[in-house]
């Protein structure tokens, strides 16, 4: 047990701390919650897993070093990615500006709380897919695992490829924990904003600022 803890101990530590590190992910997914609520925010972050875990399998099988040598495959992954960022970012942006202020707001005896923010619905299929994209046409995170995993993987310990997806599954795991975590809680503090359409409005703005920003800082990623 001892020699399993001083073999993993290391390895658990950096993964967890580098899933509470505020990336790219995080934001989305604190951006869908505070939108769209809980349930989406939770089904954004399985999206996001699963895009992941389709990384670590890719890096298991010695794809991503395609991703990593290939700077024209690198480029297409990349632009792809950028241009579904960026259409998700115009369309956030479409479906605020078709929110309608809500006149009767000040009037607490007669408004009703909204239980959406969006106005506009989301399906928990719709947040597990474009989480899945978003991970998926991000090689960022391709060459992420292929740098981070090898320094764990002991070639004394049976198949690598196996080692590789166990690791990696342990990396996402913990992720969902800390995603799911931070939806809670951002969801416990929308729950105070739910029923302002004009304040939900600016949010689903601010989430497709957020989508665009983040295709841009793609598009600017080197390989």
């Amino acid at each position: 047990m001892f020699d399993l803890l001083v073999q993993y101990g290391p390895f658990l530590i950096a993964a967890f701390l580098l899933n509470i590190s505020p990336g790219p992910d995080m934001a989305y997914i604190v951006g869908q919650t505070a939108v769209h609520g809980r349930k989406i925010g939770l089904f954004s972050s399985f999206g996001v897993v699963s895009g992941a875990f389709v990384h670590v399998l890719a890096a298991a099988l010695g794809l991503s070093a395609i991703l990593a040598t290939s700077a024209l495959a690198f480029a297409i992954v990349k632009w792809v990615g950028v241009a579904y960022l960026v259409w998700l970012g115009i369309g956030a942006l479409r479906a605020s500006f078709a929110v309608k202020p809500d006149r009767d707001a000040d009037d607490e005896s007669t408004s009703t709380p909204a239980i959406a923010i969006s106005t506009r619905p989301m399906t928990v299929f719709q947040a597990w897919r474009q989480g899945v994209m978003i991970d998926v046409l991000n090689p960022k995170v391709a060459i992420f695992f292929m740098a981070f995993l090898p320094q764990f993987v002991d070639p004394h310990s049976g198949d690598g490829a196996m080692q590789f997806l166990v690791l990696g599954s342990v990396v996402n795991l913990i992720g969902l924990v800390v995603e799911s975590t931070l939806v809670l809680m951002v969801a416990a503090a929308a729950i105070r904003i739910r029923g302002h359409r004009k304040l939900g409005a600016w949010l689903q703005r601010a989430l497709g600022a957020m989508f665009i920003t983040l295709g841009a800082r793609l598009a600017i990623s080197q390989q």
